[in-house]
């Protein structure tokens, strides 16, 4: 499993407002599936953005997570973005790749990735 950054706008207005209850409903069965970390709205932007941080095992799996939520269905996802991203240090350090740039293997052991 790798992790995925996900990054999305949609427009304001009514139709936001009305699938909102439901894009929410989506991310909570997907947290309860594994498969969303951490997710939220992006502030100081001039569209509705949101930022998911979620777990799959290739980047089609990512697509359709984001094909089946609502704003996607209802056509409400002005732009988007998928990215890997490998978790090297922090909260999610322990299920990252703890493969670390040849500049930093020194530190490795304090990691705890020996």
């Amino acid at each position: 499993m790798a992790f995925y950054i996900v990054t999305m706008s949609h427009p304001d207005g009514p139709e936001w407002n009305h699938y909102v209850a439901e894009h929410v409903e989506y991310l909570l069965d997907l947290i309860e599936q594994g498969r969303l970390k951490a997710s939220g709205p992006i502030k100081g932007t001039p569209l509705r953005s949101g930022f998911l941080i979620l777990e799959a095992d290739n980047q089609r799996e990512v697509e359709a997570m984001v094909k089946g939520d609502p704003f996607s269905r209802e056509n409400l996802i002005v732009t988007l973005s998928v990215e890997e991203w490998d978790p090297l240090f922090g909260v999610f350090g322990e299920q990252s790749s703890k493969t670390l740039p040849p500049d930093l293997k020194a530190i490795a052991e304090k990691l705890g990735y020996v």
